[in-house]
C-alpha cells in the first residue's frame, strides 16, 4: 500500500475509495494532482471544513500536487448535501469576497500556495460564463436521473423539497473535475463522505468523455463521542475567523473534549507523530495534559503559535480562577473579556443581568435558567468562584478584587473577566 494512503487510513482519514489498490499504484509510480473543493457560502471556514485539508496537507508533503478548488460558481446555486433546505442565495459580490477570505486562510494553514505543489483554483473560471444548451448536450446526457436520486443527498431531500436549481449541483461538480483533469491533469478528488456521491459521478464522468482513470477518496464525517456533530459549540459552529470565534474559545474547545475523543482528535487534526500521541494517551497519563496539547497545537496551526500560548495562560487563569489560585498565575488578558459601568455594581448588579451584559447568555431567561440550575458563578474578592443559585441575588462592589476586576463562570467551561469603567 503507498505510504501516505497508510498513513491516512493510521490518522483516521480514510472512509470509501472509488480503487484503493489502482490509487495506490498510481500514488507510488509518480507525484499525484489532487482536489478538494469548499463552496465560499460564508466569509470563513468553520473546524468541520478541515478534515480534507490536514489530508492535504500529509499528501502534499508526501510528494504530491494538491489544488484548493473554491467554489465561486457552484456556490450560485448550492449543494444540497446534507442540507434540510436549499441554502440562501448570496450576492455574486458577496461570493467573490468570501472566495477570497476563504482563500487567505487556506493559504495560511497550508503553507503557502507556491503555484507548483499548491495552488488555488475558482470554478467560477470555467462555469460562470457556460452556454446551458451546450452543457447539457455535451455533459447532461452522461446523467441518469434514477442514479442521481439513489444517491443519499439526493434522497434525504426529495422529502422535504428539491429545487432543479439545486439538482443541477451534481453535474457541475463533475464537471469541474473534467476540467481539472484537462487543465492540470488532475487524477484525484478528496473530500468529506457526504460527498460520495458527487465525487463518484465526477469520476465516471472523467472516464466517459476523456476515457481516463481518475479516483475518489473521502473521509469520515467527524462525530463526539457522544454523538454529536464534531466542531459545534453552544455559540455555533467552530470557525477559524477569530472576528467570529475568538482563539481563546476556539482553545477551549479543544482543551474540554471528552476523553474518549482525545487520541482520534489528535491523530486527525495535529502533526503530532502516532509515537508521541500514543504516549500522551497512554493509560498511565493525565487525559487533561493531552487535552491541553491538542488544544494548543490546533490552535497554533490555525491561528499562531503567539495566540496559542496567550489562549493556553488565559486557560490556566480560568482554571486556577476555579479551584481557589488566585487565578492560577496565568494571563488573565488572553480571556473573553467585558467592560461593564462601575456604577451598576455600586448599586447591586443584578445575578441575571451580569450574565445577560458579559454576553455569557443571549437572553434573560436563559440567563434566569442558568442560576436556578446552579450554572452561575461569580469570584470573591480573593479569585474564588462562588455558586449564585437566587435570580434575585446582587453583585456588590465589594466582590471586585484589588484590581476592580471578577470572574464569571457559565456551566463548567466558559468563562469572563469583568472590568469596570
Amino acid at each position: 500500500m503507498n505510504t501516505v494512503i497508510a498513513k491516512l487510513k493510521e490518522r483516521g482519514f480514510f472512509a470509501q475509495c472509488t480503487d484503493a489498490d489502482a490509487l495506490s499504484k498510481l500514488m507510488d509510480s509518480a507525484p499525484v494532482t489532487f482536489y478538494v473543493g469548499c463552496d465560499p457560502t460564508g466569509p470563513s471556514l468553520h473546524i468541520g471544513h478541515m478534515v480534507p485539508f490536514f489530508a492535504f496537507r500529509h499528501m502534499r508533503e508526501a510528494g504530491h500536487k494538491g489544488l484548493a478548488l473554491i467554489g465561486g460558481g457552484t456556490a450560485r446555486i448550492g449543494d444540497p448535501s446534507g442540507k434540510s433546505e436549499m441554502r440562501k442565495m448570496l450576492s455574486y459580490e458577496q461570493l467573490d469576497a468570501n472566495a477570497a477570505s476563504i482563500s487567505s486562510q487556506l493559504d495560511s494553514f497550508l503553507g503557502g500556495f507556491d503555484g507548483e505543489t499548491a495552488q488555488t483554483v475558482n470554478n467560477k473560471d470555467w462555469l460562470a460564463n457556460l452556454n446551458y444548451i451546450d452543457f447539457l448536450r455535451e455533459i447532461g446526457s452522461h446523467f441518469s436521473v434514477n442514479r442521481m436520486l439513489s444517491f443519499e443527498a439526493y434522497k434525504m431531500r426529495m422529502e422535504t423539497g428539491l429545487s432543479f436549481v439545486e439538482f443541477n449541483y451534481q453535474l457541475l461538480q463533475s464537471y469541474d473535475f473534467l476540467e481539472l483533469y484537462r487543465r492540470h491533469g488532475c487524477r484525484l478528488q478528496i473530500g468529506g463522505d457526504d460527498q460520495w456521491g458527487n465525487i463518484v459521478a465526477g469520476v465516471e464522468l472523467v472516464r466517459r468523455i476523456e476515457s481516463a482513470e481518475v479516483y475518489g477518496l473521502t473521509f469520515p464525517l467527524i462525530t463526539t463521542s457522544d454523538g454529536k456533530k464534531m466542531g459545534k459549540t453552544e455559540k455555533g459552529a467552530l470557525f477559524l475567523d477569530p472576528a467570529i470565534t475568538s482563539p481563546y474559545d476556539f482553545f477551549q474547545y479543544w482543551r474540554n473534549v471528552h476523553d474518549a475523543d482525545i487520541r482520534r482528535f489528535l491523530l486527525m487534526f495535529t502533526f503530532l507523530s502516532v509515537g508521541e500521541i500514543e504516549s500522551l494517551c497512554a493509560p498511565a497519563r493525565n487525559p487533561n495534559e493531552a487535552k491541553e496539547r491538542l488544544a494548543w497545537e490546533v490552535t497554533a496551526l490555525i491561528h499562531g503559535n503567539a495566540e496559542a500560548d496567550k489562549a493556553l495562560a488565559g486557560a490556566k487563569a480560568a482554571f486556577g480562577c476555579a479551584v481557589g489560585d488566585a487565578y492560577g498565575g496565568g494571563d488573565k488578558s488572553a480571556m473573553p473579556h467585558a467592560e461593564l459601568e462601575r456604577s451598576r455594581f455600586e448599586a447591586g448588579y443584578n445575578a441575571v443581568d451580569i450574565f445577560c451584559d458579559a454576553k455569557l447568555v443571549s437572553t434573560k431567561s436563559e440567563g434566569r435558567r442558568l442560576v436556578e440550575q446552579g450554572g452561575a458563578f461569580v469570584s470573591e474578592s480573593g479569585g474564588e468562584l462562588a455558586a449564585i443559585t437566587d435570580t434575585k441575588a446582587v453583585i456588590g462592589i465589594d466582590r471586585l478584587n484589588a484590581d476592580g476586576e471578577l470572574i464569571l463562570r457559565a456551566g463548567k467551561k466558559r468563562y469572563c473577566l469583568v472590568t469596570v469603567k
